[in-house]
């Protein structure tokens, strides 16, 4: 035991020993984009994170560059909402005009990965066409269930997925939990000549509590029902490496665990079982948890010191679990704080 201590006595000796380390180039930073000039409106449930339109995205994106940071996921938020999420797969949309404008200014030094999902573009807020429901009855049966049809999402995420490729982003990531939506995309991406556009799977994508911010900041939040008819039951981890394995078998460039903190035996189990790069997203709740704790401290000097803390702690057990690529809000912090 001795041997342990005096491998302990220094923060140099410590950093020499230490087996997890986070890295600046394995994080990506989250933005939500919306239509409009000079917008950066601030999200009250996710301090220091906002809605940019696609001019301020691109200083912000810049600033993030200056720290170290090279991957980004966007998350788009139309001015038009329908049934059948129509503006998610217009050509001129905000997420695809968005990719071309950091493609323009950035090329190949900037990885643009971008979210192929439902959710912020239907009027219901579910990530899927839905097969039981018509617009007049959302207001007046808040409890029906909701059931996406799952070949028509395909065809709808499909649309999604080649009109952000034709945009020019790197990675797609679906994020729907649709069953054959690793497979269905990847045809589509080779039959169009998107050979090299890689698909980022949302492979083990829990029904969770800690998706509350990002449902305000996306504009997302649900009519009625719930997500648990198609996203994963927190119970189960034996499925959750079912779906893993079926994107691979789809496809899937990389895979990912979302949410992250509470599922880190996920990510283990995953690492261990899997040889493709695998991600973890380290969500809102997780993320808003640390910032209104951390803000309470209003009498210590230290309320600073102790979110940086908390977050790399966090940060760093999602990197001892296995994971590779980390998606998180604190991705800009993380890199001036690993720098200073």
């Amino acid at each position: 035991m001795r041997r342990l201590k005096r491998l302990r006595k220094n923060a140099a000796l410590r950093d020499l020993v230490a087996q997890a380390n986070l890295k600046v180039s394995h994080l990506v930073m989250p933005y939500f984009v919306r239509e409009g000039k000079q917008l950066k409106q601030p999200i009250q449930s996710m301090p220091g994170i906002f809605r940019f339109s696609g001019d301020r995205l691109l200083k912000d994106v810049e600033e993030a560059k200056r720290v170290g940071i090279n991957s980004i996921i966007l998350f788009g938020i139309p001015k038009n909402k329908d049934e059948k999420a129509v503006s998610a797969y217009q050509e001129d949309g905000v997420i695809q005009k968005a990719v071309a404008l950091l493609k323009k200014n950035f090329g190949d030094e900037l990885v643009v990965i971008t979210d192929v999902c439902l959710c912020e573009y239907t009027s219901h807020g579910h990530c899927g066409i839905l097969k039981n429901c018509r617009p007049s009855s959302i207001v007046h049966r808040p409890s029906l269930n909701a059931i996406p049809d799952n070949d028509a999402t395909l065809k709808v995420l499909v649309k999604i997925a080649l009109s952000h490729a034709r945009a020019g982003a790197d990675i797609v990531a679906p994020s729907s939990m649709m069953d054959g939506q690793v497979g269905a995309i990847r045809k589509a991406l080779d039959e169009k000549g998107f050979m090299e556009t890689a698909i980022m799977g949302y492979s083990a994508k829990f029904a969770s509590g800690f998706y509350g911010p990002f449902r305000e900041a996306a504009g997302s939040m649900m009519k009625f029902g719930d997500r648990k008819s198609y996203q994963m039951d927190y119970r189960n981890s034996d499925e959750a490496l079912r779906e893993i394995e079926a994107d691979i078998q789809e496809g899937a460039d990389i895979v990912m665990v979302k949410p992250a903190l509470s599922y880190l035996d996920i990510i283990a189990k995953a690492k261990e079982k899997f040889s493709v790069p695998l991600a973890a997203f380290n969500v809102s709740g997780e993320y808003a948890m640390v910032k209104s704790y951390s803000q309470s401290q209003v009498t210590s000097h230290k309320s600073q010191d102790i979110e940086r803390d908390l977050a790399l702690e966090i940060l760093t057990s999602i990197k001892r679990a296995g994971a590779d690529i980390i998606i998180t809000y604190w991705a800009k912090d993380v890199a001036k704080w690993l720098t200073s």
